[in-house]
């Protein structure tokens, strides 16, 4: 089943990362405007694997399994290079505090599910809607830091800095949710 179109989107998100990270240091005017076009591709297939999986009935344990890492995959790779662009003290400090955020929340909430799965209660750390929000924002803002460019009066590095933050208070949120539903089970009193 690894070769169903939703898995060889998931493929193409991963094959893609070395690509973004090459245009992202493009000697070029265009190379932030192309990045953030390959960090848009990914996202847009992101939402469309899933989609056709479920529409098709082409769900698949590999699927399942890969999905999630190619997603964070590319995220923290586009994070950190915009953390590394950002090297004055003042812009580091502001990039770099979401960026752990939201690396960090990932990286924990993976080993939580990863933790409950073995329980046998994955289900109680279900993607949320505040969990979907987060990521809309997080794309968003990522895109638009990637982009760069002025467009028109529209000041896309601060909206897209306002827009991290927002994904970071929204990746605290439901970090927080994620930990309260697994909690009876992390502090022993369920089973």
């Amino acid at each position: 089943m690894w070769h169903s179109i939703p898995n060889i989107l998931t493929l193409l998100r991963i094959a893609l990362i070395p690509i973004f990270v090459i245009c992202f240091y493009l000697p070029v005017w265009w190379a932030h405007p192309l990045s953030a076009l390959l960090f848009s591709v990914a996202a847009i297939t992101d939402w469309l694997d899933g989609y056709l999986a479920r529409r098709w009935e082409q769900t698949s344990p590999f699927g399942a399994f890969l999905d999630p890492v190619a997603d964070k995959l590319m995220v923290a790779a586009a994070l950190v290079l915009l953390v590394e662009h950002n090297p004055t003290p003042y812009a580091g400090v502001f990039m770099a505090i979401p960026a752990i955020i939201i690396i960090g929340r990932e990286i924990a909430i993976s080993a939580l599910r990863e933790w409950m799965a073995e329980l046998g209660a994955r289900t109680r750390v279900a993607v949320s809607y505040v969990g979907k929000v987060k990521t809309v924002l997080q794309m968003v803002a990522i895109i638009l830091l990637l982009f760069r460019l002025p467009l028109g009066p529209l000041p896309v590095v601060e909206l897209g800095f306002w827009l991290l933050y927002a994904a970071a208070v929204l990746t605290l949120w439901s970090g927080a949710a994620y930990l309260r539903a697994a909690w009876p089970m992390l502090n022993g009193s369920s089973s």
